[in-house]
């Protein structure tokens, strides 16, 4: 029997994987969490083989903490609009599975057991998207002031934070702008941000 933690905000998507799960006769959902600061405590409590986490859980992000506190506890991710950069970032940290929440049930249960059998349990589409994405183009310094000017800050405000003269701020953000193929730096966020590199 593999034992089940669902870590899902939604109520009503957290019961439907309740019965999507329960339904099948080697699975036992054992635990619920809704937010993240009660996922690792649940995990504990339950002795669950497997953590269903939505990557949008409220809260800090708890992946490690679960990884290191509850080693025995695989990972599977759940996301509702999943991104290339999504995928990327959560299967080269503790996550052994991913999958869109639009996954038939069959597949979800699979997917379940792989993770619980310690192999990579990922969706087809989003493993070839993630493949096929771009590998990060940009410098450590360029990430710096895009994560920077992610936040809404002015060039001044960069320049400021980062010790450089505004000018080579400029410099960065043409080359990122650049590099990304992107309008404007809202544009440049959104593009680093869907291919996981800020």
């Amino acid at each position: 029997m593999i034992r089940i933690l669902i870590a899902e905000h939604l109520p009503l998507v957290r019961r439907g994987l309740l019965a999507t799960l329960g339904a099948e006769p080697d699975l036992r959902v054992v635990a619920e969490a809704g937010r993240a600061e009660e996922v690792v405590r649940a995990a504990l409590s339950s002795e669950a083989d497997v953590a269903v986490v939505d990557l949008d859980l409220p809260g800090p992000p708890i992946l490690r903490d679960l990884a290191e506190q509850v080693p025995r506890c695989r990972v599977l991710i759940l996301s509702a609009a999943p991104n290339p950069g999504q995928v990327r970032a959560a299967l080269s940290g503790p996550a052994l599975g991913f999958m869109s929440l639009c996954v038939p049930p069959e597949r979800l249960a699979e997917g379940v057991r792989q993770v619980a059998a310690g192999r990579q349990a990922i969706e087809a589409e989003l493993a070839v998207a993630a493949l096929q994405s771009a590998s990060n183009p940009l410098t450590r310094r360029e990430l710096d002031v895009l994560r920077i000017a992610a936040g809404g800050a002015r060039s001044t405000e960069i320049a400021d934070e980062l010790f450089l003269s505004v000018g080579t701020v400029r410099n960065h953000l043409s080359r990122i702008m650049c590099k990304t193929g992107a309008r404007n730096r809202l544009d440049a966020v959104r593009i680093a941000s869907d291919c996981g590199w800020l």
